[in-house]
């Protein structure tokens, strides 16, 4: 088990890289087992999800070789139709796997998939627009698999109920070895979705987005070798920009694309923020002081939900109070609490909403409090933190580099699902931050005399 140490409160400054997408790089190396040709991916960030995701593609019957950050995925035949239950539990895009096990062998065993528990996050509409395409579906609850079959994945038309970035992938793969033509409505319209739709087209796909949610897929008989790279992430972007702001103004990022995070931008600036950029590099800084702001997380364009949690610290420094109010996932706050042992003024609420079973992204329960009132300005101070997804844990890691005295914060292997090598970089900026590998027995006693659960 590891933990960082991290003493905060000091300004940083220097130069630092985004990694290749974390979002793309998992869904090209599933897109690569569509083929029995080699598929070349570049710029793959080397991060724990990566690793799992190409064991998966040897569990199948792939081979992998993974050199620097360059891996090459030959699928040449699938041998194994069934995602291990404790693989596919490290990481929901173990469920996506559908689609080249559909196509290629017609029949997929996938576990429940897991990743981090930032709500629900059903599958149904992957299976739902699956069994239109063809496919049988049943869920044993005694294996804890989806059990699914097909005589031939055959084109369709099918509208999501609701915004899935995961959902419209899975069928974009699936239906481009389909018999036919297929129309997909209510489609993600993430970049990310346009990037493995572009790995596609490069391995022989026929798809188009005809309009922004709209989505056409020709079949083809085959698809074949190609090379991509991987782009840069904008989760990563957003953190080291909110990062900067806070800490000095002086990191200049490289390799981001402020169109691809334009939402962002925009509320940055109405918080009294100012940017720069200079050939591929950015730097995000204060003149002045934080404005508050009220934020609604929204599917893309609007203001992504894996941006909230950097942003709520952004605005534990606001003169006033701002909210946030989190439309996709229903349990997104989890560094909340954390964030409230370091002196921050926060309060959950359930903001009024008129027919919320629709307004929200995924599937309403009453009585959930999805609303976040930040009461600002606060001084951070040090605590002993936990994280608890991927997302918290780089916003707490944010709370601790911007706080006075030293902090320490546990759960690094949610870091590790999402950021190379996280604080080797931070280092190279000045950050004061150490890596503590401890045993379970370490841990246990640290947080018994504590008082930690």
């Amino acid at each position: 088990m590891k933990k960082y140490i991290i003493n905060g409160g000091s300004k940083l400054a220097g130069e630092v890289a985004v990694s290749g997408s974390k979002n793309v790089v998992l869904k090209a190396i599933i897109a690569a087992c569509l083929t029995n040709e080699p598929v070349e991916i570049k710029n793959v960030p080397l991060i724990s999800d990566v690793l799992v995701m190409l064991e998966l593609v040897k569990e199948i019957g792939g081979h992998v070789k993974l050199s620097g950050h360059t891996v090459k995925i030959s699928v040449e035949k699938i041998r194994n139709i069934k995602i291990p239950l404790e693989m596919g539990a490290k990481i929901r895009t173990s469920s996506m796997f559908l689609a080249p096990l559909l196509a290629r062998k017609k029949e997929a065993l996938i576990p429940n998939p897991g990743g981090c528990r930032i709500g629900a996050r059903p599958i149904d509409r992957h299976i739902e627009g699956l069994e239109k395409m063809g496919a049988v579906s049943k869920y044993n609850s005694r294996d804890g698999y989806f059990h699914v079959r097909t005589n031939g994945l055959k084109g369709t038309m099918y509208r999501f109920k609701k915004n899935t970035h995961t959902g419209t992938e899975t069928l974009i793969m699936a239906a481009t070895l389909a018999h036919g033509k297929t129309v997909l409505e209510n489609a993600a319209q993430e970049p990310e979705v346009d990037d493995l739709i572009g790995l596609l087209n490069s391995m022989g796909a026929k798809i188009k987005r005809t309009e922004p949610r709209t989505i056409v897929i020709d079949g083809v008989q085959k698809l074949h070798r190609a090379t991509f790279e991987i782009p840069p992430d904008r989760n990563e972007a957003i953190t080291f920009a909110i990062l900067s702001a806070l800490t000095g103004g002086a990191i200049y990022i490289k390799n981001i694309d402020l169109l691809d995070i334009k939402n962002f931008v925009s509320e940055f600036k109405e918080a009294g923020g100012k940017w720069e950029k200079k050939d591929s590099k950015a730097r995000f800084y204060l003149t002045g002081y934080v404005k508050p702001t009220h934020i609604l997380t929204a599917p893309h364009p609007g203001f992504m939900t894996d941006w909230q949690g950097p942003w709520a610290i952004f605005m534990t420094q606001a003169e006033g109070d701002s909210t946030i109010h989190e439309t996709i996932y229903e349990n997104r706050f989890g560094y909340v609490n954390e964030l409230a042992k370091m002196g921050a003024d926060l309060e959950i609420y359930q903001p009024e909403v008129v027919n919320p079973k629709e307004f929200y992204n995924f599937n309403y329960r009453k009585n959930g409090k999805h609303g976040l009132k930040i009461h600002g300005k606060t001084h951070l101070h040090n605590a002993v933190l936990n994280i608890s997804d991927l997302r918290a844990g780089a916003s707490l890691v944010i709370a601790a580099l911007i706080a006075k005295g030293e902090s320490i914060v546990f759960g690094i292997e949610y870091l590790e699902r999402g950021y190379e090598a996280f604080d080797k970089r931070l280092r190279s900026l000045g950050a004061d931050i150490d890596v503590i590998e401890e045993s379970l027995e370490e841990r246990s006693r640290y947080a018994g005399e504590r008082g930690i659960v």
